[in-house]
C-alpha cells in the first residue's frame, strides 16, 4: 500500500468509490420535477433558532425560516466557489504523482461544480414564490479572492469545519424534521451524500498539508485560520440585517422596536451558530486541530472566537442545541 506523506492512498481510494457509488443528477434525483411547499418552513427550528422569538406567530416564524433557509443555500453555493478553486489548486501536487489520490480531487471538484448549479437553481425557485426585495450580498468570487489570499493550512481548516457542520445540520437537525418542505430536505440530502467523502478529504488535506509546514508557517496560519473567521462573522452581519430587513418589509406586522431589536440580535446570533460554532465545536474538527497546534496557539483562537461565542447563543437556547455528529 503506497503512502502519501503518511497517509495511505487507500483512504483517497475509498472517497473515491463513495463518490461513484452515492453519483447523483440535480433533476433526475433531487428535484425530481417538484417545487418547494411555502406553507411549511424550509429551516428547522433547532438550525434556525426560530423559538427564541415568542413574539411571532406561526406564519410569522414560517416566513423567517424560509428566509433563512434561502440564505443558507446561498451560502452553500457561496462557500463551495473558494473551496472548488482550491481543492483543484491541490488537485496539483498530485497530478505526477499518486493517480488515485488525484481521482479523488478531481471528483470532489466536479461535485462542488455540480453542487453551486444546484443552489443557484434553488435560489431561482425560492425567489419565484417570495416577494421581491431580498438580497444576498456577498459576491462569490469577491469572498473567494479573500479567502484563497490566505494560508492553504488555514483554508483546509476553515474548509473542514463547514462540511463537517453540514453532516450536523442535515442528520440531527433536517433529516429528522417533519414540519419542513420535502424538496428542501432533499437538496440536503443529496449534499450529504456527496460532502461526507469531501470531509474526509479534507483532513487528509489538511494533515498533509501540516506535515509540510515549518513551525514559524504553522504559527502564521494559525493567525489566517483567525482571521477568516472575522471575515465569515462580517459576511454575517451583513446578510443577517438584509435578512431583518427583508422580513419586516415583507411580514406586513408591524413591530414594536424592542421586537425589532430582538430579531436582529437574534438572527445574527442563529447565523453564528450555523456558520461558524456548530463546525468549530464539533468532536472531529476539534481532534484534528488540536493534533497540529500547541496550547498558546490553540488559546489564540479560543481568545478570539470568545467574544463572538458570548454575543451568539442564549443560555436557555444552548441547551436545545443539537449535539454534534461524528462522521467517519
Amino acid at each position: 500500500m503506497i503512502n502519501i506523506s503518511g497517509i495511505q492512498t487507500q483512504q483517497y481510494a475509498s472517497c473515491v468509490e463513495a463518490s461513484k457509488r452515492v453519483r447523483w443528477d440535480i433533476d433526475k434525483d433531487v428535484i425530481r420535477g417538484r417545487d418547494f411547499e411555502m406553507d411549511r418552513k424550509l429551516l428547522p427550528d433547532s438550525i434556525s433558532g426560530i423559538q427564541r422569538f415568542k413574539f411571532l406567530d406561526p406564519q410569522e416564524a414560517r416566513l423567517l425560516s424560509q428566509i433563512q433557509g434561502r440564505t443558507y443555500a446561498n451560502m452553500f453555493g457561496l462557500v463551495e466557489r473558494f473551496i472548488n478553486c482550491k481543492v483543484l489548486e491541490l488537485s496539483q501536487h498530485h497530478c505526477t504523482g499518486d493517480q488515485v489520490a488525484l481521482e479523488a480531487l478531481i471528483r470532489f471538484s466536479d461535485e462542488e461544480l455540480k453542487h453551486q448549479e444546484l443552489f443557484r437553481r434553488i435560489e431561482t425557485m425560492i425567489a419565484a414564490k417570495m416577494p421581491v426585495g431580498y438580497n444576498f450580498l456577498p459576491q462569490p468570487n469577491d469572498v473567494a479572492s479573500v479567502v484563497l489570499s490566505k494560508s492553504t493550512w488555514s483554508v483546509l481548516g476553515l474548509t473542514l469545519m463547514i462540511e463537517l457542520f453540514t453532516q450536523t445540520h442535515y442528520l440531527k437537525s433536517i433529516e429528522p424534521d417533519q414540519e419542513c418542505s420535502s424538496l428542501y430536505k432533499d437538496v440536503f440530502l443529496y449534499h450529504w451524500k456527496e460532502e461526507r467523502q469531501h470531509a474526509r478529504l479534507d483532513e487528509l488535506e489538511w494533515i498533509r498539508e501540516n506535515e509540510s509546514m515549518s513551525p514559524e508557517q504553522r504559527d502564521r496560519a494559525v493567525d489566517d485560520m483567525i482571521e477568516l473567521v472575522a471575515a465569515v462573522d462580517g459576511i454575517l452581519r451583513v446578510q443577517a440585517a438584509a435578512d431583518v430587513d427583508y422580513f419586516l418589509t415583507v411580514s406586513g406586522t408591524a413591530f414594536y422596536e424592542d421586537n425589532v431589536t430582538r430579531l436582529h440580535a437574534g438572527v445574527l446570533a442563529a447565523y453564528r451558530w450555523q456558520y461558524i460554532f456548530s463546525g468549530a465545536g464539533e468532536r472531529r474538527f476539534q481532534r484534528v486541530l488540536r493534533s497540529m497546534i500547541t496550547e498558546d496557539q490553540m488559546r489564540r483562537i479560543e481568545e478570539a472566537l470568545a467574544p463572538l461565542a458570548a454575543a451568539s447563543e442564549p443560555a436557555e437556547m444552548a441547551a436545545d442545541r443539537m449535539e454534534p455528529v461524528l462522521q467517519s
